[in-house]
């Protein structure tokens, strides 16, 4: 048989924290590893989504001084599913305050699909601080993306797209953003909850090369499903990257950083064209395309690259 890189054993937490980043938004924290190591910053996806204690496991804990959050709105920071005072301007302004509160001078980045995206918009905003970037199922966050993600699915996925449009009645259906952000931002948790796991299971049915039945009921559960598709939704109606501001516009920011990318052949949330853009404007990173693999951090090609791709980062 094939020998196939692994994950690194699960390890625990060796500090947690929450750090109170405004009048409304507290932002929980925590570090693993090596205290002394090299520092990387773990971005999770969604927006939304939370990070879990998988993640943990990409890195070798005798080098990485491993740091994981969850940004606001996602996972165990407060207030869950919050859209207020939430943006990726003010999302990078919350990792600065992270690295000050943990005194890390710079850190290397490592992030997948909405992580992709905003390792990229922290890099590229402060590029000074950052001593390289992996990424993962490249998110640009552009409006052909949100069109892609709404209705280009069904060209692969119909089954997953007719349930997450037949969830709608059929007079919503002409504007599924519209419809749906209506309902998920709906304060009666009758009507937003519903709409938040119709959301995030269309999402997780189309994230597997493979049929998952435990990545769909992972993206049904209530935490889960209303911090990403809350989260998403706002995101995806207010804050796509105008022209002026676009990731790829401003590329030559670090251009002169290690980087690595890892993208899915089949990744049909976050499909390929992103990643073939950002790797033709910044050749000097590397470029690695599972051949058999969707969108999933945990598809086994992909999670075994990025293991490596950890790996390799130990000489930056």
């Amino acid at each position: 048989m094939t020998y196939r890189r692994e994950l690194f054993p699960p390890i625990e937490p060796y500090r947690t924290g929450h750090l109170r980043l405004d009048r409304r938004h507290i932002m929980y924290w925590e570090e693993a590893g090596n205290p002394q190591g090299r520092p990387i910053l773990f971005l999770h996806g969604g927006p939304g989504a939370g990070a879990t204690p998988v993640h943990r496991r990409f890195f070798d804990p005798a080098h990485w001084r491993i740091v994981i959050f969850d940004q606001r709105g996602g996972g165990r920071s407060t207030p869950l599913a919050e859209t207020e005072d939430n943006s990726p301007d003010i999302l990078v302004d919350d990792i600065e305050h992270l690295r000050r509160e943990l005194g890390i001078a710079a850190w290397g980045l490592f992030g997948g699909s909405w992580g992709s995206t905003l390792a990229l918009h922290y890099a590229e905003t402060h590029p000074e601080r950052t001593i390289g970037l992996i990424l993962r199922g490249i998110f640009l966050c552009r409006p052909a993306e949100i069109d892609w993600f709404l209705y280009g699915m069904q060209t692969v996925f119909p089954e997953a797209w007719r349930a997450f449009v037949g969830f709608l009645p059929e007079p919503e259906r002409g504007d599924l953003l519209a419809s749906y952000y209506r309902r998920l931002m709906d304060g009666d948790a009758r009507v937003h909850m519903p709409a938040a796991r119709a959301w995030s299971i269309y999402e997780g049915a189309c994230s597997t090369l493979l049929p998952n039945p435990e990545t769909i009921a992972a993206f049904g559960e209530d935490r889960l499903a209303l911090g990403l598709a809350r989260i998403e939704a706002h995101f995806f109606t207010h804050h796509l990257f105008p022209s002026e501001r676009d990731l790829i516009a401003r590329i030559s920011a670090i251009r002169k950083l290690p980087g690595i990318i890892v993208q899915g052949r089949y990744d049909m949330v976050c499909p390929i064209r992103s990643a073939d853009e950002l790797s033709r404007a910044w050749p000097e990173a590397e470029y690695i395309v599972v051949r058999d693999a969707g969108h999933s951090a945990m598809e086994p090609g992909t999670r075994e690259q990025l293991v490596l791709a950890t790996e390799r980062a130990k000489s930056w």
